[in-house]
């Protein structure tokens, strides 16, 4: 009986699901894990939307980086907020309805409060860095059980709050890695329990949908919460750009 305890809690540290937020340092795990950055409103939907109309997305940890990225690529778009506000010199606010509306194909140079930190910083932790939001959970969830035997779903914390859309993203990808036999510790269990059976429009309490109603946005909040599980795409951050996998290896 010892040793069958001994099996199962060795199999329980191969294969596991956790989900963090991140709160301006990245969490940090065991080696071995793959992060999933998710910031639904607004970074990565944002990044994935600009991906899928066949831009170059670059994701920066900060203002100078984002600065110093622009300068490297031809006639790029800057985009993004610091704080909530868009940053002096940039071309537009963080909003992927804008970006539907744009035609020209100029290269995405991304900024957010958080989101685009954690997608970076990621990197120098994880074995493999994603990026999701509402649109790709399910293909991101079927990419995973199959490539990963460690996932960290970690969600862009916001003035020290793991915001409800971050949650529920989180847990609906967790809650099919864990019908994919991936196991998790009790916090995580918790949260997929919390939105499991959700609606999406249980988000609506979150601060973050707030500051959009306040400040004039909501055509991206309904931009979010009518893109749920819309695209069979995966994409993955590497070398200081996210990428379409599909695309990338021309399937």
């Amino acid at each position: 009986m010892t040793g069958s305890g001994s099996g199962q809690a060795a199999a329980d540290i191969r294969r596991q699901v956790v989900i963090d937020s991140f709160a301006g340092t990245f969490p940090g795990f065991r080696p071995g894990f793959a992060v999933v950055a998710v910031d639904v409103i607004r970074a990565t939907t944002m990044a994935v939307t600009a991906v899928l109309l066949g831009r170059q997305c670059y994701p920066a940890a900060t203002l100078d980086a984002a600065v110093e990225l622009a300068r490297r690529l031809p006639d790029p778009l800057l985009a993004g907020e610091l704080g909530g506000n868009m940053p002096y010199g940039f071309d537009m606010d963080n909003s992927p309805v804008a970006l539907t509306e744009r035609s020209d194909a100029r290269p995405l140079v991304l900024l957010s409060t958080s989101g685009t930190q954690l997608i970076c910083d990621a990197a120098s932790e994880a074995t493999a860095v994603y990026v999701a939001c509402l649109r790709n959970i399910s293909a991101q969830a079927a990419y995973l059980a199959d490539a990963h035997a460690r996932v960290a779903l970690v969600g862009a914390g916001s003035r020290g709050e793991f915001r409800e859309e971050d949650q529920l993203c989180c847990a609906w990808i967790a809650g099919r890695l864990l019908a994919h036999g991936l196991h998790a510790d009790p916090p995580t269990r918790a949260l997929v329990d919390r939105w499991r059976g959700a609606s999406v429009q249980d988000m609506l309490v979150s601060n973050s949908v707030r500051y959009l109603c306040l400040t004039g946005r909501e055509r991206d909040l309904e931009f979010v919460l009518g893109h749920v599980d819309d695209i069979a795409a995966v994409f993955q951050f590497q070398n200081e750009q996210i990428i379409n996998l599909d695309l990338a290896s021309g399937s």
